[in-house]
């Protein structure tokens, strides 16, 4: 490729220790590689081998070992670890039960909890499970805040043989409803209520609103009287049962969690067995997660990154460290410093609200080495300020999705961190850009190039082939669209330009156009309105834009942008803000009368 930019400077360049101290140098010199690019080559050149490796590194437990790596050719349908059967979970706490697991802080005051007693609470709960009637295959729902209780019901219910079914607790309840509708639960397990900045989050009513089934409660003392059938969290759990998880195929689901595309309807993806490990060989190899780490990610289980959280950390042998409150406030920037965490994962707009309110002047934040981010495009500024802030440490940018199982452009600690950029491709994958014209490029859309663990394979409501490979040239091997598109700005070094559809990345939680809009529907004295998401012209998180078409009189904007909000508070989801709306004459449109969203992000933008 030519006419590349400069190579933008980096904020952050690896010492000798960092470097030697690294997963990756470690493998490097045990393979006798002597440069990451060599690596990442093998890695996809030889994915059976380079995905072995990963399963020997983290010291997979199986109760019949597979009898290969890889089962197909099929770019679609590689079938990961043919033959094999054990559960992920056993792998999960299979190390010193005297270690610490998970690092809880509230309000303050800081609990652990090792790996012994996680291994007690997982059995109670598994044991719950099969008492309750519940068997190999069913599907629980979690809808509740990132807490221990949270982690135990998921190993809990993937140690029993079930499925995990992943609702962001942030969502109202038409949003539970469509998402228990996709996937039909036989329970599902929250909480009374939720605290949030001093706002009481009612998580039981919200459940209840959604037609849920089996509600099993975990109770913080709000008092909440509970619906015939539906039990306590204490009630549920078998004290003192026999750690012993269900050995399933690699192939077995053990999550659903959900995406949104362009037609409104949430994507429903399966996570199986073989997922975590490329959770897990992310945070190995990209994050640098070393055994007795603390791993902090505000999160939650409803988004992609609250299981990758868990399995990065867990299979890592490290631990997690959650704060039940949000991750704004000075008691969250105190909880770092006393969890003593290691490797803290953010998001833009997380950033963004410390250096604007000064918070981290008073943090110690000496034990961090790395930090990481996702979720939504960065702002350079605030993550150079971030790094220094920070005690001069790398930002590892990724960019992935839930139907990777974590990312597919990143970083190294091997690598000078350059804000807001992302310098390789994860190992085990590579990715091409390409014009509209299908011609490889260095500014367009990126397609990935199978096979990977952790690529999704199925859907459960939707063509997954029509999806990510019908119609896509071959390129050294068949291709995969995903929809970003990135910029090339120098050798291995990529600037993400946004999504290619109609698809919003709004603080971290994918959103189609169809849903802003419909959870808006029909206001007085407005024709029609479009969503789209633009970014700000000094980068950062995607701000929400709404376009309204006036029936006659032009209505103020600001009072249509406060109803706008309450609808989509009420009816979607309280996290999306509306930015600005924009009156127009009138949207423009294909001539299959498609809105043509992108032409509004262009002109909004100009």
């Amino acid at each position: 490729m030519t006419n590349r930019a400069p190579l933008p400077t980096a904020v952050w360049v690896p010492d000798a220790d960092t470097v030697d101290h690294s997963h990756v140098m470690r493998i490097m010199r045990r393979l006798d590689i002597d440069s990451y690019d060599a690596l990442h080559r093998w890695s996809v050149a030889d994915p059976d081998e380079f995905w072995g490796m990963v399963v020997a590194e983290l010291d997979i437990v199986f109760h019949h070992r597979p009898t290969s790596i890889r089962g197909s050719d099929d770019a679609a349908a590689p079938d990961w670890l043919p033959g094999a059967s054990f559960n992920i979970v056993r792998s999960c706490l299979d190390h010193d039960p005297a270690s610490v697991a998970i690092v809880a802080g509230s309000q303050g005051s800081i609990r652990e909890i090792t790996v012994g007693e996680l291994t007690a609470d997982v059995a109670a709960f598994a044991d719950g499970f099969k008492r309750a009637g519940f068997t190999e295959g069913d599907g629980v729902a979690i809808v509740m805040p990132m807490t221990a209780e949270a982690v135990v019901a998921y190993l809990g219910i993937i140690a029993a043989g079930g499925v995990v079914i992943s609702i962001a607790d942030s969502f109202v309840s038409g949003e539970i409803a469509t998402r228990i509708g996709i996937t039909s639960p036989v329970a599902v397990i929250t909480q009374d209520e939720a605290v949030r900045l001093g706002r009481v989050i009612p998580m039981y009513d919200k459940c209840v609103g959604a037609g849920s089934p089996r509600c099993i409660v975990v109770e913080t003392g709000a008092g909440v009287s509970l619906r015939e059938g539906d039990v306590t969290w204490q009630d549920f759990l078998s004290e003192g049962a026999v750690f012993d998880p269900v050995n399933r195929p690699a192939s077995a689901h053990t999550n659903i969690l959900f995406s949104s595309g362009t037609t409104g309807e949430p994507k429903a993806i399966p996570w199986t067995q073989s997922t975590p490990i490329k959770a897990a060989m992310d945070g190995r190899f990209h994050q640098d997660i070393h055994r007795g780490d603390v791993v902090a990610w505000p999160t939650n289980l409803g988004w992609m990154m609250g299981p990758w959280l868990l399995y990065a950390a867990l299979l890592n042998e490290a631990a997690i460290a959650l704060y039940d409150d949000a991750p704004t406030t000075q008691g969250f920037v105190r909880f770092v410093e006393d969890a003593g965490v290691t490797m803290l994962g953010v998001v833009p707009s997380i950033v963004a609200s410390w250096r604007t309110s000064g918070i981290l002047s008073s943090g110690d934040w000496t034990t961090v080495r790395v930090l990481s981010s996702t979720g939504e495009a960065s702002n350079a500024d605030d993550y150079t300020w971030l790094m220094n802030t920070a005690g001069g440490v790398p930002v590892i940018e990724i960019c992935g999705g839930t139907e990777i199982g974590g990312g597919y452009l990143t970083g190294t600690v091997l690598q000078p961190a350059v804000a807001s950029r992302f310098t390789t491709p994860t190992l085990g994958i590579d990715l091409v850009l390409m014009d509209e014209s299908g011609t490889p490029c260095d500014e367009g859309e990126a397609f990935l190039v199978p096979p990977s663990m952790g690529l999704s394979t199925e859907l459960l409501n939707g063509d997954h082939r029509a999806v990510y490979f019908d119609g896509l040239p071959e390129y050294q091997r068949p291709l995969r669209r995903h929809g970003d598109r990135f910029v090339r700005e120098a050798e291995d070094v990529y600037r993400a330009l946004g999504r290619v559809d109609d698809t919003m990345n709004l603080g971290g939680i994918k959103v189609s156009a169809a849903d802003i809009e419909g959870a808006i529907g029909t206001l007085e004295g407005v024709r029609e309105v479009a969503a789209v998401a633009v970014p700000p012209s000094g980068g950062g998180p995607d701000r929400l834009i709404v376009f309204a078409v006036p029936i006659d009189t032009a209505p103020d904007t600001g009072v249509l942008r406060d109803e706008m909000q309450a609808r989509i508070r009420e009816n979607l989801n309280p996290l999306f803000r509306v930015h600005e709306v924009v009156l127009i004459d009138a949207l423009p449109r294909t001539a299959s009368m498609k809105v043509m969203r992108r032409s509004l992000r262009v002109s909004y933008a100009e």
